[in-house]
């Protein structure tokens, strides 16, 4: 498979396929925002503060358990491709990759963990794990903020909890995300059942990267919206309840098409697969339509000779920034498309 320069891994640990559930459940997230009581919100500080914030944050990592080895990049010091890559593994924001000014990252190998300084708000915690895993993620979560605990002092009242840049995040400051891979919803047109449960309980359904993006190649980002007045555990319990009735959903939809005519639903599948084994030009959006049907052929065992960790590193590596890395060169849009086909023909090719 393909390796990007300055990272160890093709993808990050979260895309292997092996969590609970990955057939369906891609991953499971925890965020935490912080924000530092000396320092006006990112959005109205000048240079010299998002400066100090940064350094601060820096601070801040020397306090994390030792061992984590996590990687910083300053942000202004890449080139917007390599924005574009950590953006498209989920180690930043859009948001953090066209902003300006003094900003960072931090990760570890497996890409399990990082942090962001100067997004919205000065301090971003994330922990991702592969699969339905939002408790472990929380668990680890948790080790992370006591590591913090005492290094800084962050803004905090006492009727309001933790004070965040966007009110929606005050309160706990904490998103709980799990990214699914519904294609039987979409197919049958039941998709926006989901959306109608997830709002009675006050949860988001948003697209791929997140808030204000759509849905590509069927993936959707199930989160809380509200993190005032609920306790992190009334977060987790919240998706959880919701979480079990979706999959079921999907697994139920997955096997009538299966048993409904089987002969056309593998026709479709292997279709899918036919035209991206051999198209010459294909568009990103084209491209996910086509692996989300694969991807489905994988989890049915329709196809069986592909593993779910490599259909989902296609799924990344024919994101703009990383295929223009894989090239060497920027890209325009109609030369993005013939580049694209050629990768995912090498890939597929590759595969057992």
């Amino acid at each position: 498979m393909i390796q990007i320069d300055g990272f160890p891994r093709p993808s990050g640990e979260w895309l292997s396929g092996e969590g609970p559930y990955s057939n369906l459940v891609i991953s499971s997230r925890i965020r935490l925002a912080r924000n530092f009581t000396e320092y006006p919100f990112t959005s109205v500080a000048d240079g010299l503060q998002k400066a100090a914030v940064a350094d601060k944050v820096l601070d801040c990592l020397q306090a994390l358990r030792p061992g984590l080895d996590l990687k910083v990049v300053h942000l202004d010091d890449i080139s917007q491709i390599n924005r574009l890559i950590l953006m498209e593994r989920h180690l930043i924001s859009r948001e953090h990759a066209i902003a300006s000014g003094p900003r960072l990252v931090a990760y570890n190998g497996q890409e399990t963990i990082s942090l962001m300084a100067n997004e919205e708000d000065h301090l971003r915690l994330q922990v991702v794990r592969s699969g339905y895993q939002l408790e472990d993620a929380w668990q680890e979560m948790e080790k992370l903020e006591r590591s913090l605990d005492g290094t800084s002092q962050f803004a905090f009242d006492d009727q309001f909890g933790y004070l965040t840049a966007c009110p929606t995040n005050v309160g706990t400051g904490m998103r709980a995300s799990v990214m699914l891979h519904l294609p039987a919803l979409v197919i049958t047109r039941q998709i926006e059942k989901v959306f109608q449960a997830a709002t009675k309980i006050n949860l988001a359904v948003r697209g791929f990267y997140g808030e204000g993006t759509q849905a590509l190649g069927d993936f959707y980002q199930i989160s809380n919206q509200r993190t005032l007045g609920v306790s992190e555990q009334g977060i987790l319990a919240n998706i959880s309840a919701l979480l079990p009735n979706i999959i079921n959903y999907e697994k139920v939809l997955r096997r009538e098409l299966l048993d409904s005519r089987r002969d056309v639903f593998e026709d479709k599948i292997w279709r899918a697969f036919g035209a991206l084994a051999n198209a010459r030009v294909i568009s990103s959006k084209e491209t996910m339509e086509l692996l989300s049907l694969v991807r489905l052929g994988v989890a049915l065992k329709i196809i069986d000779n592909i593993e779910l960790r490599h259909v989902n590193e296609v799924f990344l590596f024919t994101q703009p920034g990383h295929l223009q890395a894989h090239v060497g060169r920027e890209l325009h849009s109609q030369e993005r498309d013939v580049q694209r086909a050629v990768l995912i023909r090498n890939c597929l090719a590759d595969l057992p």
